[in-house]
């Protein structure tokens, strides 16, 4: 797995509150015309193979919230080279804080096509929704990459290929 600067929500971004992703990835292409319907923007995900990914990471462990929900948005161009309007285009799992501890990935999805009627995004960024109080300590890393890390660690952070209570016989 390639993690890209230009490629990155959020490097060990404390969330404590709802909050933004630090960044905000910019998918417009210079030269090209924009229009209100989202035109310039370069498409990441609709139908590639392999599709850009999102990866969203814990890299320090929460403390008092109740969960953690991450938010997948994006904005078409507004017609000047700004951000327009964010929407939602996917609403992760609200992770419970037991879940919430160092290296657990919160969102592991392709890009989404945007629904019907909806602009193609020029801009991307995440949304860190929390649940009940806010965090006294917690953080996270995310980024668009070709491809994740997805073979299943055991407890012990070693690679298995296999999840907590599989037996292989030899």
């Amino acid at each position: 797995m390639i993690l890209d600067g230009l490629l990155q929500f959020s490097s060990a971004q404390a969330v404590t509150a709802t909050a933004d992703s630090t960044n905000v990835i910019d998918l417009g292409l210079t030269g090209l015309p924009t229009s209100s319907g989202g035109g310039g923007a370069r498409d990441i995900g609709i139908g590639d193979d392999p599709a850009m990914k999102v990866l969203v990471i814990v890299t320090t462990a929460f403390l008092t919230l109740t969960s953690l929900q991450v938010l997948f948005r994006g904005a078409p161009d507004n017609g000047s080279g700004a951000e327009g309007s964010y929407t939602t285009m996917v609403s992760g799992p609200v992770v419970a804080l037991a879940q919430l501890v160092v290296g657990a990935r919160l969102l592991d999805i392709d890009v989404p096509r945007p629904a019907p009627n909806e602009a193609l995004p020029r801009f991307l960024k995440l949304n860190y929704t929390v649940g009940g109080s806010n965090a006294t300590a917690g953080a996270v890393s995310s980024y668009l990459v070709l491809d994740r890390h997805d073979l299943p660690e055991q407890a012990n952070a070693v690679l298995g290929g296999y999840p907590a209570g599989i037996t292989v016989a030899n």
